[in-house]
């Protein structure tokens, strides 16, 4: 949003309807909800913040911290520090900004393992952890990328060229072990014979984070990190989003291998996630193209993914819609779609809300603006933790949207996806004020 707000064409003819149904229930859930517990998780003795809660955020399970989660926790700080729809959220600028810098903090301080990658698990104090018994600190490459979006953002926020350079360098590492294969992907790892849309997502999530921050800084690499950008959205148009609109999770080697649960199954939450991103490098790089493809992406997804029975957006489904098909294998991601498939996550509704919001406030797509509308009733229904004392939402429920007392890949409650969508949300409102 940073990136395409001088961009943005006149608002759809509705859009005003759309903003006064949307907005105030979105600052509210921020402000009410959701910003403050997460100011209650903040650990002011060692520095970072506790993550590992249950799934109704009512209890703390452990005090080990996650490594993506700091990371995270630093972007969405030093976001709201910057975040010029603010008024009415708890907290101040200086108040974002100094805890964005603990937190910043902490990671220099305990994250970085001596070869340059960042471990994945710490202790209250900052020891290392091994997250997966045998596989040493750093089983993901997820970490990496996650500290380097909070540096960067950080950077930008602050004006830190030492910070922003940090996070070059991080982010010129992960791509040179992405492209050598020499990474991990706990807690989903890749299986032999198949490229990942989510580790190409993830980098271009990285990359668009650094290119905002170059550009805040007038950074002589500013170029280099808009082209970075540019050649990671074309890699998933080319390879992962097919015709007809399907963003595959998997894309197999071998010709032999399209009839697998792999290779048929989708992610619709990892497609609209990864769809806001490419319709902002489509808006920027002036791609009518680009945003035709990933328009009628964002309403395929919807359409496989959407549960008709119950509502709500399915974890996994077919390339067809429904209980994931194909030939099945043994690998642990297979296990976790065939297992998860049917649960509704919290990430993947406020992911299609502003993936939808942005769709029509771009095209003036009625059928966005249905979804948009259709998934936000859901969401906002079924999702809030509803007792104020403890606010935020629980974060993972069964088809019917009954709560489950389980976790989703890591044991944690993670201060990311909600915060940075709904955010998002107002900064494209703020956008564009309502006419009289």
């Amino acid at each position: 949003m940073i990136e395409i707000a001088a961009k943005l064409p006149a608002p759809p003819i509705g859009w005003n309807e759309l903003h006064a149904t949307v907005e105030w229930p979105v600052r509210a859930a921020l402000g009410e909800s959701i910003l403050p517990f997460w100011w209650r998780t903040i650990d002011r003795e060692q520095g970072g913040v506790f993550n590992c809660w249950n799934n109704d955020g009512t209890q703390l399970i452990r005090r080990d911290k996650f490594t993506w989660s700091q990371g995270r926790f630093s972007w969405l700080w030093s976001r709201l520090a910057d975040l010029p729809a603010r008024a009415g959220l708890p907290g101040t600028e200086a108040e974002y900004r100094a805890q964005a810098a603990r937190t910043v903090e902490f990671i220099e301080a305990h994250a970085f393992l001596p070869d340059g990658r960042c471990a994945f698990l710490l202790s209250e104090g900052g020891e290392l952890m091994e997250a997966v018994p045998g596989a040493g600190p750093a089983p993901s490459i997820y970490a990496d990328c996650f500290v380097a979006m909070g540096l960067a953002e950080f950077a930008r926020v602050t004006r830190d060229h030492r910070r922003l350079r940090a996070a070059w360098r991080l982010m010129d590492f992960i791509e040179a072990r992405v492209d050598s294969g020499n990474f991990l992907t706990h807690p989903d790892p890749i299986p032999p014979g198949y490229r990942s849309h989510a580790i190409h997502m993830i980098q271009l999530n990285v990359a668009l984070v650094v290119h905002a921050a170059a550009l805040a800084l007038g950074d002589p690499e500013t170029k280099a990190a808009r082209e970075r950008t540019t050649a990671l959205a074309a890699t998933i148009f080319d390879t992962f989003l097919r015709p007809g609109g399907r963003l595959v999770e998997l894309w197999p080697e071998s010709e032999t291998d399209h009839d697998t649960v792999l290779a048929r199954h989708l992610n619709p939450g990892h497609a609209l996630e990864c769809l806001w991103m490419l319709l902002s490098v489509a808006v920027r790089e002036g791609r009518a193209d680009w945003i035709s493809r990933a328009s009628e992406a964002v309403l395929v997804a919807f359409q496989h993914g959407w549960d008709e029975e119950h509502g709500g957006l399915l974890h996994y489904v077919d390339q067809t819609g429904g209980l994931p098909r194909g030939r099945r294998g043994e690998s642990t991601y297979e296990k976790s779609v065939e297992g998860s498939w049917s649960t509704k996550l919290w990430w993947v509704h406020s992911e299609a809300i502003y993936t939808s919001l942005l769709l029509y406030r771009l095209t003036g797509n009625g059928e966005a603006r249905r979804w948009c509308e259709r998934v936000f009733e859901y969401t906002m229904r079924v999702f809030p933790q509803r007792d104020p004392a403890v606010g935020e939402w629980i974060q993972i429920r069964d088809r019917a949207g009954l709560p489950l007392d389980r976790v989703v890949a890591l044991p944690v409650k993670d201060p990311y996806h909600i915060a940075r969508n709904f955010i998002q949300v107002l900064e494209l409102f703020s956008s564009c004020q309502p006419t009289p």
